[in-house]
């Protein structure tokens, strides 16, 4: 199925975007049902899962080809601000 899937990406860029908004929703879900279970402990651990692989995949989105956040910015690897000169993936980033 995720072969399927992978196939209405236009390359690898669209697709690790995708697979970010997917793993940032499910930990803002996770988030918001801690506020108001907070001693659920599988809750923690799915949390503390998902938003591990959500910072890896922004670093790996940063690396690869711009920050997506502020705090993926990193001024020490080039001379380039790359924050401000690259387009955000609403201005077709992707593409």
């Amino acid at each position: 199925m995720l072969q399927q899937m992978n196939a209405q990406f236009a390359n690898e860029q669209e697709k690790l975007l995708h697979d970010i908004g997917i793993l940032s929703f499910v930990v803002i879900e996770l988030s918001l049902y801690l506020d108001t279970h907070p001693t659920d402990q599988n809750a923690m651990k799915y949390f503390n899962h998902y938003n591990r692989l959500a910072n890896e995949a922004r670093q790996e989105y940063s690396a690869k080809y711009t920050p997506l956040t502020i705090s993926c910015a990193d001024a020490s690897a080039c001379d380039d601000w790359k924050w401000a000169l690259a387009p955000m993936p609403w201005e077709g980033g992707c593409h």
